[in-house]
């Protein structure tokens, strides 16, 4: 039997996500501190405590690939590995530290950025994403030209 992991996307923090490992594994420690140290605020307080920051994709996408890649670490250390790495959008960046195409200290600094430029483009309750499915292109890209009148879309 082969082993793949796939790291998830954004939308799967909830507050208190890995605590429980925190708690028990030295590993999963280590790699909230080294995100701390990276990112200049506390990664146990943002994942543990009841607050509004989580929420925030800045502070969402470097929550979700210090918990992933804190497991991921979890796992190797018991003996799993994996033939295959995967992720889903955000997810991509733990599969690449997974893989050791990145250094997590490199990769949660990408990160980082990545969310505060993300934020910047579309503040929280500004703009819209549609994800349009068994739909012809031309319907599509119909929709797009009236649609561009009012704003930045594209097909």
């Amino acid at each position: 039997m082969k082993t793949a992991f796939l790291f998830s996307g954004q939308g799967a923090q909830y507050v208190g996500m890995g605590q429980e490992l925190y708690n028990q594994e030295a590993i999963v420690q280590q790699t909230f501190t080294e995100a701390s140290e990276v990112l200049g605020y506390d990664m146990a307080e943002l994942c543990f405590t009841e607050n509004d920051r989580l929420n925030q994709t800045k502070f969402t996408q470097p929550a979700i690939l210090t918990v992933s890649v804190a497991f991921w670490r979890l796992l190797q250390e018991k003996g799993y590995q994996a033939e295959a790495v995967a992720g889903l959008s955000l997810g991509e960046y733990s599969a690449l530290v997974a893989s050791g195409a990145l250094d997590f200290k490199t990769a949660i600094g990408l990160v980082a950025k990545r969310g505060a430029l993300m934020s910047e483009a579309a503040p929280q309750g500004v703009g819209k994403m549609v994800a349009v499915l068994n739909t012809p292109i031309e319907t599509i890209e119909e929709a797009c030209q009236k649609a561009s009148t009012i704003g930045i879309v594209s097909p």
